[in-house]
Order: C-alpha cells, then sequence, then structure tokens
C-alpha cells in the first residue's frame, strides 16, 4: 500500500521552462552582484571556496563567477552551485522579481493527498532552500506546509538506485511503500531498481511526444496529476 509520495518538480508539478526561460539566467545575471554583497558571508564563502577548489584552485572572486556562470550554461548538477543559485533565487522571490508556477492539477492534487494524510516528500537536484523558496513562493501561494521531507543531490544523483534507498530510509518508509513521481525516465528506472513504485508524469506543455510503450519503460504513464490512481498495491 502506497504510505508516501516522493516528487520531482521541474517537468513534474512545474514546467520546465521556468528554471530554464526564468530563474537560471535570473542567476546568471545576478552572481556578480551578489558575490561583491556576500563574498564575506560564511554560508556564501563556503560555496565559493568548494567552486575554487573543484575549479583547480581558483583564487579571485571573479573567476569563480565566470565558473558558476559557465556551469549554469552547460546546466551542471553541481551541489555548490545549486546552494548558490538558491540564495540568489531567494533575493528574487523576496523582491517578489517572480512567482514559481505550480501545474493548477498538481496543486490541487497535493492538497488533496495532504488532506488525506499521505505524506508528501520533494526530491530535486535544486538544492532543499531553493525548494522551500520555490514552493513558498509559488503561483497557488505557500504550499511549503504541505510537505514533510525535502531531499536534494547530497543524497545522491537521480539516476543512482542507492540515492532512492537513502532517501526511504530516511523518511523511515520501506521503500515499496513509496511513490515517486517525475517527468525523467532514467530517475524512475533508478527507482525502481531501489524498490519504489513509479509515475511518469508526460505533460504535453514539456514533451509535445508523448512517451508511449517502450518509450516510457514499463512505468506507469500520466499526462496530469489528476490521473494518478491510489493506493498502489505494495510492490514485492
Amino acid at each position: 500500500m502506497t504510505r508516501a509520495i516522493l516528487t520531482d518538480i521541474e517537468g513534474t508539478t512545474s514546467s520546465i521552462s521556468f528554471v530554464r526561460d526564468v530563474l537560471f539566467p535570473y542567476a546568471r545575471r545576478a552572481l556578480p552582484r551578489f558575490v561583491d554583497a556576500h563574498a564575506h558571508d560564511p554560508e556564501v564563502r563556503r560555496w565559493l571556496d568548494a567552486v575554487a577548489v573543484e575549479a583547480g584552485g581558483l583564487c579571485q572572486d571573479a573567476m569563480i563567477v565566470e565558473t558558476l556562470q559557465g556551469w549554469i550554461d552547460q546546466d551542471r548538477k553541481h551541489t555548490a552551485l545549486k546552494a548558490l543559485q538558491g540564495l540568489v533565487w531567494e533575493a528574487g522571490y523576496r523582491n517578489a522579481d517572480f512567482t514559481a508556477p505550480i501545474y493548477p492539477d498538481a496543486a490541487q492534487t497535493l492538497h488533496r493527498w495532504h488532506a488525506l494524510g499521505l505524506p508528501l516528500h520533494v526530491y530535486s537536484s535544486g538544492s532543499v532552500p531553493a525548494q522551500k523558496l520555490f514552493f513558498g513562493h509559488s503561483d497557488a501561494g505557500d504550499l511549503t506546509a504541505l510537505f514533510t521531507g525535502w531531499y536534494d543531490t547530497e543524497m545522491g544523483g537521480k539516476r543512482e538506485a542507492d540515492s532512492y534507498a537513502r532517501i526511504a530510509q530516511a523518511m523511515g518508509e520501506a521503500p515499496n511503500a513509496i511513490l515517486f513521481l517525475s517527468d525523467v525516465v532514467e530517475e524512475l528506472d533508478a527507482a525502481r531498481a531501489a524498490g519504489l513504485h513509479t509515475v511518469l508524469v508526460d505533460r504535453r506543455e514539456d514533451y509535445p511526444q508523448p512517451r508511449q510503450g517502450d518509450a516510457a519503460h514499463g512505468h506507469t504513464r500520466v499526462a496530469s496529476f489528476l490521473d494518478i490512481e491510489l493506493p498502489l498495491p505494495s510492490r514485492s
């Protein structure tokens, strides 16, 4: 029986284009000014130093910023980049420079599951602070109270089965009691290998060519959260 939901964000609860077309360009533009103003803050310095080491021992903040901007252009999934982007986005959210779009069917279903007492958790490549900012400043209002747990790539890569095993352990649930929702088939493959139930969220807004048959790798496919049928039987 499904006892908890684990959901991706980008392409699942929300559009892919928002991150690509709004958040990433905003962070790229704002990083130089942000680093100039906050380079001596301990939390910011921690991540800047991590980037400097990763890039071979950079000694100037301007060079670190250039490296970070290059990583943004490459869509690199680096924990330090995600953390710094989250700090930059926090300022943008608080200044109301943008709000995070949530698909109406996702917001409606998340509210319904929460009302039924089903624990909701997030697993995204974006940092946990960035996840909380996203759901805290959404166009559906502050949704953070709906969620019980938040997980990012510090748990491991999203295409690695061990990451989902660690998350299940952190959640205190058997893997076969968890339903993972994502738009990325390879992430679902990894979750299934760890014993989780899986649903492919295949939105026409994000994927004009429906992924059916072999393209879905055997995962249950839906085009909307409203199509997800619970409860699911336990996987033996």
